[in-house]
């Protein structure tokens, strides 16, 4: 009888204080997060920004390139131009939403719980938590890389022999992505209320040119149960049919590229797919800069907005013609639990700051690298006038670059963080069929 009396009075206490609030995140924990760089500068013994790291000064500098990235510029393949490095301040909505992420824990199967937005482990990974993998790759998998809602057009994609330099194919897209859940930028907010699939991500492509592959889309949903495999949709043109992707085409060749669908963004998968393990911090030149500071090229000429490309250079032009910044950087390591997997692992670098990737390297299965996939990075303030103010590092130029079979593909675009064309019924099924007529 007492213990029941005490248990009602507990509960009195409870009803008459008010729903129990979300516990936040220490402050200091948040500006640690979100501005390392207020008070402290990434140094390396003998760097100076804007320096060119070249492959005769390569073996000085190697422990602050990732492991693809040195062997270019030792082998001469690139020269990596620098510059000082700057803030890529995210969101003030996106942070705001990490500080009410006090809650917020792994299960045994290594999903969320108690998640809504934001990052959702802003501490310091620690090399001591066998768990530090598992968080770091759920702050990258709900990362503010493109904003709640991205348009992504025009949008080429370069075959490129790395030899010779010669231009095979490119393949003209328009992207679009839209997040269901988790929002904090654009209404509704956290969330779509009609959303009967509790779909996390929609992602849908169309391909513009060439005429052989015109009308071509893909869907993907992805689900906001990272134990529910993605459901993926190829329409193809040329035979004006919808067909549903089987899981093991995600790691086919896309459309005859260097990247598969599992490829895009760096890692475009279920989380609970991979083994994930923290690989530790480091001080890395990473392809960070001002678009509007570079030396574009000429492309897209008819782009009525003036808007031009990061332009092309090195061995095959297969490399960004951008300025590096050296950032504080934390190395997440994947091993497919699948062992018929085509890769051995991928070696993801994140940005500390922004929590987007920043290079990809991937391994085969018998351990030796394969693809090197940089993301170059521009803050929307330096950018076209319509992502001003978004908040977000935005993915500005990329390029899987296939080591082994000495051969690239270039990804050249204009990202607009925008909710403008992107509303949930553009990302159905039915929608493939209505416009691939």
């Amino acid at each position: 009888m007492k213990k029941l009396i005490l248990t009602t009075a507990a509960t009195c206490v409870v009803l008459a204080a008010g729903p129990v609030q979300p516990a936040e995140i220490a402050e200091e924990v948040i500006q640690q997060s979100f501005h390392p760089y207020t008070d402290w500068t990434p140094e390396f013994p003998g760097y100076t920004p804007g320096m060119t790291v070249n492959a005769q000064n390569a073996d000085t500098f190697e422990a602050i390139m990732d492991e693809a990235l040195f062997y270019f510029v030792k082998n001469g393949w690139v020269e990596v131009e620098t510059a000082p490095t700057t803030e890529f301040p995210l969101s003030e909505k996106y942070i705001a939403a990490t500080r009410q992420n006090g809650d917020v824990a792994l299960t045994e199967a290594g999903t969320l719980t108690n998640y809504v937005a934001g990052r959702a482990f802003p501490a310091e990974p620690d090399p001591n938590d066998p768990d530090a993998g598992q968080k770091l790759v759920w702050n990258y998998q709900y990362g503010f890389n493109s904003g709640d809602s991205e348009t992504i057009y025009p949008f080429w994609w370069t075959f490129r022999n790395v030899d010779t330099g010669k231009v095979e194919r490119v393949i003209k897209f328009e992207w679009h992505f839209l997040n269901y859940k988790h929002r904090v930028e654009f209404e509704p907010i956290p969330e779509y209320e009609e959303n009967p699939g509790q779909i996390f991500r929609g992602i849908y492509s169309l391909v513009k040119e060439p005429f052989d592959l015109a009308n071509t889309q893909l869907l993907i949903h992805r689900y906001d149960d990272d134990t529910k495999r993605d459901d993926a949709w190829l329409y193809l043109g040329f035979q004006r049919r919808v067909r549903r992707l089987a899981a093991g085409q995600t790691t086919d060749a896309f459309l005859g590229t260097d990247l598969m669908i599992e490829d895009f963004e760096g890692y475009n998968g279920r989380v609970t797919d991979y083994s994930w393990e923290y690989g530790g911090s480091r001080n890395l030149l990473l392809p960070f800069y001002n678009h509007n500071e570079m030396a574009l090229s000429d492309q897209p000429a008819d782009d009525p907005t003036g808007y031009r490309f990061v332009d092309v250079h090195g061995k095959g032009n297969c490399f960004p013609a951008v300025t590096y910044q050296l950032r504080k950087t934390h190395t997440l390591i994947g091993t497919p639990k699948d062992p018929n997997h085509p890769i051995g692992r991928r070696v993801i670098n994140l940005d500390a700051e922004t929590m987007t990737m920043a290079s990809l390297i991937t391994y085969d299965r018998k351990g030796d690298m394969w693809k090197w996939f940089p993301i170059g990075k521009t803050h929307s303030d330096n950018h076209i006038p319509e992502n001003q103010g978004k908040g977000v590092a935005l993915d500005d130029f990329a390029v899987l670059l296939d080591i082994q079979a000495n051969h690239c593909t270039t990804l050249q675009f204009k990202s607009i963080i925008t909710d403008e064309d992107n509303q949930p019924n553009l990302f159905n099924v039915q929608q493939l069929r209505k416009r691939g007529r």
